[in-house]
């Protein structure tokens, strides 16, 4: 799960680098969808986590 969530903190950090170099619109929506999508694969993997840790998981 850490390898995971690393790889989300990196696409997050790619994001954000997109978005400070972005001199079109195109790219800077993708890089404001990457970080998004980073940070959110981060908080999923996380809930994931304590919920599994809770037992409350679905199966």
């Amino acid at each position: 799960m850490y390898y995971f969530m690393a790889v989300g903190a990196l696409l997050a950090i790619i994001g954000l680098a997109a978005i400070s170099a972005a001199q079109d619109l195109g790219m800077t929506i993708f890089g404001y969808s990457l970080f998004v999508f980073g940070v959110l694969f981060a908080l999923f993997l996380l809930k994931r986590h304590f919920d599994h840790a809770d037992g409350s998981a679905r199966h």
